[in-house]
Formats: structure tokens, C-alpha cells, sequence
């Protein structure tokens, strides 16, 4: 498209509702569009130059919120093509195109059918486009414009965090900052002044301001005082359009409370106050309150009592109480109304937290005085000592006098006074009291060593008489004393509510009426390698006394007893004392025990003495002294078995002895029921062996099985049965003369054994191995055994073998014991 310059530079569509801007031309024409051309100027080559749009676009304005019943009329587009005649065109296209916004597709006429929000949506993005009506070809490209929603004030402005809780201490200056509110409002700021705010108050002056423009709340007084009033409601104001009139508004609340602050000194009620205290007040316990008022609220409001000054600082003391903030007044000293009647007491309230802000106001304390009364109660009976102390011996006889308690009434009356234990415990059932003079004596007799220590009660108590009434009374059955008065019996009983108690200690002293014996039971071992002089054993002896009753203890052996060749004791002089060695060695073979009387007595006067005996073991030891084994006991009692252990073990034993019976019983059973002899083939000939696997005990071994069968033939069983094969009929037992021991012929015996053999029918015919074990008559040249060759004597020197090695220990042991006993 090629524009001439004297062309205006216009849009090929053409807003007709603007005014358009001409370039080159101070002059408006008509906007046409031409087509591309191509200029052939003489003397110069064909030239193509790029089409420049005639056109300067604008947007177009709809305004919002269009109620009419009209379309809302745009604008209008129009291109250079169009004669006029319909032949061009116009087609709309982009956002809200046919639904919100329609054209006139001949004239160009651009309408709005809604309603618009510029709160919802601004602007909307279209596209237009002219063609040949005829072709349909586009007569210029397509080209975009914006049709903006121009804004109308309908939003009022808004408070998004109302409403708003605030606070501002109390006594601020004037234009104090306290808060800052923000409305919003939603129409378009940048054209004219629908978003434009201006705040205002409605509510809350003389004492707040706010700031037009910011919205920052001050305080518009001095010195607002919180005790006066602590909470203002302020209602601010926002409203746009600059405030003028018209424009639209919205408000909301802001609650402000003034916090306190200590700008209020405390001040008591009164100057002067009076107080009552019996004199029977307990030493602690609170006697009276007080307290000083303050306006001020929490931390500024603390206060502390104290008292300044008066006859009475010494007698009561103040505390501050720190939820109440009352001053409680205690008792330090017991009261006596006989001595002093009254007391007289300056007391100060003073704040803790103090602003030197507000010092002009104070001073920030405030004193009164406060008078206490001193009243008289009739006291109970008070003792001389707080507590007594009393000392008895140890097997005293019942009866005998451990101390006496006094109390008297403190009161002008001077009444008589009863005493008597409090039966609480066990122990005020051991002494009794005399009820008018207050002596203690024994109910039991005390052992020491069960208890050495008693801790009893007295109470004391007043008798309503004086003390000629006193005398004048009788004691009936109960133990209170009456008198007949005109002919009635008056009943004079204790006050319960006058009663007085002190503690006592009854110490039992000792005497010495327990001997000493051993510190416990010992387990001495000596070895069996031990030296003349060796110390095998250490002793210490106890008392049950008391340490001055014999606390040295003397050790010594029997004197009854004859000299002790084995062990001898050393008295150490620290109340030990040592066993110690008589000779080389010892043998368990021959003593594996000995015992040793020992003889212990103490200091005490008059001295006592037991006598305790020592068990000592004879074992086994290395060369360093270590034991190695002792006697079977040593082995059981080193187990360390338990008791539990034991039953298990014991358990074990019992269930294999069931289980083996079972077995013998089962196999004895099956033996019983098999009647085939062993023996099945006829062919097999083989000699009957029978082999028993059992050792013997040697020489020595008398109870492995009894001899005399052997030794006297004629006390063996007459018959005896085959063991291969049961017998179907019991064979005709067979008589044989008896014979003594002395006559029995051996070879005699074994031929008649052989023959007996041979007529017995149940015997197979096969020759039968039996065994007798009978040796005959002891031989004249004795036994050739080596088992008592111990006991001979020998004069070769059998140490060599201790230097043959660990494998030769034992034998140069048992050689060792014999020499060593050779030369005992």
C-alpha cells in the first residue's frame, strides 16, 4: 500500500469518533487506502518501496455499568476501500467478539450489548479485519485494538481489618501515634478521583484525631487518665471522591483501651487502726492483715509492708501477701499478757515499681499506725525445760526413780498442776508418773543391748482449785478429787483444752553384763605343708556392751586344757589375736580335723569371759599357700551349691534309678516269656561262655560280693538253675552232706560240682564253663602286695622327687608326709 505525502497518516480502519493526527499535511482530508504501487521515474530503475500504514491507532472507551436499554454505542471502522456501496466488509474477532460486542458488518458500527465491570475485567483485546465483500478477500491485514472499560465510581472504599483493638498507655502527651487504618477502594486510581480517600472521625473526639490523608489515630488530650475512664470506641471514616459530595463512603470501629501505668501512689484507709491478740497465739501463725489501697492495676499495684518502727518490731513481723497485696501480720515471740499488755507498731506500704515519669505525684508510699491488744487467757501449765533429758541403769529394778518434770500455771491463779504420760506409743507404757509431783519411775526392766534409748511424753494439766480447795478434795474411784457442798457433789475434772507436753529422753546406761565372743565364725584352714610358727588364722572378738565396759579384749588358750602340741594363740594386745603352728606338717590321712578352745575375756568391771572353740581344717596346698582340697566337706561346702541346685540334682538321680528299673523289669519280663532254648541248631556246639565285665576291688574290697559262699561251699545254693534255657519241670533237689571249713577238700569239692553237673538232666550235652572264685585257705607267706609297704620303715631320702616335675607331685608328696611323720 503506498500513502502519498500529502496523504494524512491514517488507520486503514478508521475510528470516526476520534480525532486523527495528519503527518506532512496541517490539513484533515479524507482517509483513503490505496493499493501497492510501483513509481518509474525517468532516468532510474524501477524502485519498490515497503507500504507504510496510513494510520495511527486509539483505543476505544465504553463506560461500565451501562443500565440504558440500548446497545451501548463503541465506535465505529472504516477503511479507505469502502465507496460507500456495501462492497466492504467489517468482521470483529478477538475477546467478548459477538457475545459482548457486535459490528455492523457494512457500516462498521461497533456496539456494546452487556453491562461491564472495569472491576472485574479493564480491558478487552479484539481483532479487525476488511475484505471484499464479493471475493472475500481481506482489502488490509487484520489488525488489533483494545477497547478499554472506562471506571465510574461505584465502590465504596473499604476497612479489610476492621474492626481493630488497640491500646495506648495512660498519661501520654498529646499526638501520640496509637494506630494507623487503611481503606481500599476498588475503582481505577489513575483516572479522575473515584479511588481517591480522605478519612474522617465520626466518632470519639475531643479525645482522638485521625490524619485525612495517612489515617493515623493520635490522641487529641493530655494526661487521659485511666482510672477516670479505659475504654473509647472511635468510629473513622473513609470516603472517596476527595471528600466531596457525592462520593462514596465506608467506616469502622477501633476499640482503644489505656494501659496503666504507676501513677498512683498506695494510701491505707485509715491512720490509725487497733488489732486484738490473745496472748495464747502460737509463735508463726498470723495474727492480722492489712492492707493499703492502690488504683493502679498489676505489677503497679505491688507492694512491699514493712515495719518502721514502734515497742512491738521485735515481737511481730509483716509479710506481703502477692495475690491479695494485703500485709499479714505474724507473731514472733509468744505473747504474756502478765508482762505486756499492749504494743504499738508504725507500718509502711510501699510500691516495688516505680516510673520516675510520674515522681512529681508522689511520694509513692504511705504509713499508719496500728495498736495491738494483748488478751488474757487462762494458759496452760509451762514446763522449766523445753525438753528433759534422764538417765536409768540397765537391769534397774521396777520402781527405781529416773527424774522428775515441773511445770507450774503461769497465770495469776498459780492453779496446782497434774501430770501424766501420753500412752501413744509402746514406750510411755515403760515408766510411770507421779501426778502431783512429776517423778518417773520404771515399769520394766531395760536391757541395754535391746534398747538403749527411750523417748517418752509428759502433759501437764491444770486443776480448776487452788491449791487450799486442793487439799480439802478427796479422790474418788477415778482418781479426781470431789467435795460435798451444800449437800452436792461437785466434780473438780481437768481442762483438756490447758494441756502442756514436753518430750523425754530416757537413756539406758550400761553395766557390763555381756561376755565377748568371737566376731564371727571362721573357717580356718592350715595346710598340710605348713611351718612350725605359722600364723594361719587371725581373730577378733565383739561385745555387746558399751565400749567402756570392755572394749579390750584379752585372748588366751583353756588353762584347764593340757598343752596343745598341734596350735598355739598370740595375743596381739589390739583385741586380735593369732593362731599359729606347732610342728613341720599335718596328714589328712591320719587328723583332718582339730579343734582349739579359745578363751576370750573384756575389761569390764567385773570383768567377764566366754570360751569359744575353733574348728581347723587340715588341706591340701600349693607351695605359695593356696589350698588345693580339703576333706568331702571342703568339696561341698566350696560348691556353693543351692539349695534349688540340690533338689535338681537329687531330682535327676531319682528319675534315671526309675528309668533303669523300668528297664531291668522290661528285660526281665522278656526273658521270662522266651521258653526256646538258646541254642536252636542241633550242630552248634559251642562252648557256653558266660563273661561278667567287673572289676574287683583288690584285696580290700570286702563288700563287692559275699565271700563266704566261696570260703564254705556248704552255705552256697544247693540248686542252681540253667540260665539259657527255662527249665520245663523242676529237676529233684539233691541233698550232700554239709562240711565244715576247716575239712573242705577243694579238689573234692569241684569233682562233686563236676558230677552233679553230669546227672542233672536239663544240662545240653555240651561241656558248661563255670567259674569258681574260691581261694582256699590263706596262704602262710602272707600277702606280697605293695599296699602296706607304706607303713615300713625306710632310711632312703625321698626329696629327689619333688624335682621331677608336676608329674611326680603327688608321690613326692606322699613320700614327704612319711618321712616328715618319721621324724615327728
Amino acid at each position: 500500500m503506498r500513502i502519498t505525502s500529502t496523504s494524512c497518516i491514517c488507520p486503514v480502519l478508521v475510528c470516526l469518533c476520534f480525532v486523527q493526527r495528519c503527518y506532512g499535511a496541517a490539513h484533515h482530508g479524507s482517509i483513503k487506502v490505496t493499493r501497492n504501487q510501483t513509481k518509474h521515474v525517468e532516468g532510474e530503475t524501477e524502485v519498490h518501496h515497503r507500504p507504510k500504514r496510513g494510520w495511527v491507532w486509539n483505543q476505544f472507551f465504553v463506560l461500565e455499568e451501562h443500565m440504558g436499554p440500548d446497545p451501548q454505542y463503541v465506535g465505529k471502522l472504516h477503511s479507505n476501500s469502502d465507496k460507500g456501496d456495501g462492497s466492504v466488509k467489517y468482521i470483529l474477532t478477538g475477546e467478548g467478539a459477538g457475545t459482548i460486542f457486535i459490528i455492523d458488518d457494512t457500516t462498521g458500527d461497533i456496539h456494546s450489548t452487556k453491562s461491564l465491570d472495569r472491576e472485574q475485567k479493564t480491558h478487552y483485546v479484539l481483532h479487525a479485519q476488511a475484505i471484499d465483500r464479493r471475493t472475500n478477500k481481506p482489502l488490509e491485514p487484520e489488525s488489533e485494538f483494545i477497547i478499554k472499560v472506562q471506571d465510574i465510581n461505584d465502590n465504596a472504599p473499604k476497612f479489610t481489618d476492621g474492626p481493630y483493638i488497640v491500646t495506648v498507655p495512660e498519661m501520654s502527651e498529646m499526638g501520640t501515634s496509637v494506630l494507623q487504618v487503611t481503606a481500599t477502594d476498588a475503582d481505577d486510581p489513575t483516572y479522575g478521583n473515584s479511588a481517591r480517600v480522605v478519612y474522617s472521625i465520626l466518632q470519639g473526639q475531643p479525645y482522638f484525631s485521625v490524619d485525612p490523608k495517612t489515617g493515623v489515630i493520635r490522641t487529641a488530650l493530655h494526661n487521659m487518665d485511666r482510672e477516670a475512664r479505659e475504654h473509647y470506641s472511635v468510629v473513622i471514616q473513609a470516603k472517596d471522591m476527595a471528600g466531596q459530595v457525592g462520593g462514596l463512603s465506608g467506616s469502622t470501629t477501633v476499640n482503644i483501651t489505656l494501659t496503666d501505668v504507676n501513677d498512683n501512689p498506695p494510701r491505707f484507709p485509715q491512720k490509725h487502726y487497733q488489732l486484738y491478740v490473745p496472748e495464747s497465739a502460737q509463735v508463726g501463725s498470723a495474727v492480722g492483715k492489712i492492707k493499703a489501697n492502690d488504683a493502679d492495676t498489676g505489677s503497679n499495684a505491688d507492694m512491699k509492708y514493712t515495719i518502721i518502727n514502734g515497742d512491738g518490731s521485735g515481737v511481730f513481723s509483716i509479710s506481703t501477701d502477692k495475690e491479695t497485696r494485703e500485709g499479714i501480720l505474724s507473731l514472733k515471740k509468744p505473747l504474756n499478757y502478765e508482762k505486756k499488755k499492749s504494743y504499738t507498731l508504725n507500718i509502711e506500704g510501699a510500691n516495688t515499681h516505680l516510673d520516675f515519669r510520674f515522681s512529681h505525684l508522689g511520694p509513692f508510699k504511705d504509713v499508719t499506725m496500728l495498736k495491738i491488744i494483748v488478751g488474757d487467757v487462762d494458759e496452760p501449765p509451762l514446763f522449766t525445760m523445753p525438753s528433759y533429758v534422764m538417765e536409768v541403769y540397765e537391769n534397774a529394778k521396777i520402781g527405781t526413780v529416773v527424774g522428775t518434770v515441773t511445770a507450774q500455771d503461769p497465770d495469776a491463779a498459780n492453779s496446782l498442776v497434774r501430770y501424766f504420760l501420753d500412752h501413744n506409743t509402746e514406750e510411755d507404757r515403760y515408766f510411770t508418773i507421779d501426778a502431783s509431783t512429776g517423778t518417773i519411775k520404771t515399769a520394766r526392766i531395760f536391757d541395754r543391748e535391746e534398747t538403749p534409748w527411750y523417748n517418752i511424753t509428759v502433759a501437764a494439766s491444770e486443776i480448776g482449785l487452788s491449791v487450799n480447795q486442793y487439799q480439802n478434795l478427796k479422790p474418788d474411784i477415778s482418781g479426781h478429787r470431789t467435795s460435798i457442798f451444800c449437800g452436792a457433789l461437785i466434780y473438780s475434772g481437768d481442762n483438756p483444752g490447758l494441756v502442756s507436753h514436753v518430750p523425754v529422753g530416757v537413756r539406758i546406761l550400761d553395766i557390763n553384763d555381756n561376755p565377748p565372743e568371737l566376731a564371727r565364725e571362721y573357717d580356718v584352714v592350715v595346710c598340710e605343708n605348713a611351718k612350725p610358727g605359722q600364723v594361719i588364722q587371725t581373730i577378733t572378738a565383739t561385745d555387746k556392751d558399751y565400749s567402756a565396759n570392755g572394749a579390750r579384749f584379752h585372748f588366751s588358750l583353756d588353762e584347764g586344757l593340757s598343752l596343745n602340741p598341734n596350735f598355739t594363740l598370740r595375743d596381739n594386745e589390739d583385741n586380735t589375736a593369732s593362731i599359729l603352728t606347732r610342728r613341720r606338717s599335718y596328714s589328712r590321712a591320719t587328723q583332718d580335723i582339730y579343734y582349739l578352745p579359745v578363751l576370750i575375756s573384756d575389761g569390764g568391771v567385773p570383768p567377764l569371759s566366754s570360751s569359744s572353740t575353733l574348728t581347723i581344717r587340715v588341706c591340701a596346698c600349693e607351695r605359695d599357700g593356696r589350698v588345693r582340697t580339703c576333706h568331702a566337706e571342703a568339696f561341698l561346702s566350696s560348691a556353693g551349691l543351692s539349695t534349688g541346685a540340690l533338689i535338681a540334682i537329687l531330682l535327676c538321680v531319682v528319675i534315671l534309678l526309675v528309668f533303669s528299673l523300668a528297664i531291668v523289669v522290661l528285660f526281665i519280663t522278656l526273658r521270662r516269656s522266651k521258653k526256646e532254648p538258646l541254642i536252636i541248631s542241633e550242630e552248634d556246639v559251642r562252648e557256653n561262655v558266660v563273661t561278667y565285665d567287673d572289676e574287683g576291688g583288690g584285696e580290700e574290697d570286702t563288700e563287692a560280693f559275699d565271700i563266704t559262699a566261696l570260703r564254705n561251699p556248704s552255705a552256697a545254693e544247693e540248686l542252681k538253675y540253667r540260665r539259657d534255657v527255662r527249665p520245663e519241670v523242676k529237676p529233684v533237689p539233691r541233698h550232700h552232706p554239709s562240711s565244715s571249713l576247716d575239712s573242705v577238700d577243694v579238689q573234692e569239692f569241684i569233682k562233686q560240682r563236676l558230677a552233679e553237673a553230669d546227672l542233672d538232666p536239663s544240662v545240653p550235652p555240651y561241656d558248661s564253663l563255670q567259674t569258681y572264685a574260691y581261694e582256699g585257705h590263706r596262704s602262710e607267706a602272707g600277702s606280697i602286695s605293695s599296699l602296706d609297704s607304706a607303713t615300713t620303715h625306710s632310711d632312703q631320702d625321698y626329696n629327689y622327687l619333688g624335682d621331677w616335675g608336676p608329674e611326680f607331685k603327688k608321690l613326692a608328696e606322699l613320700y614327704g608326709e612319711i618321712e616328715s611323720e618319721r621324724t615327728t
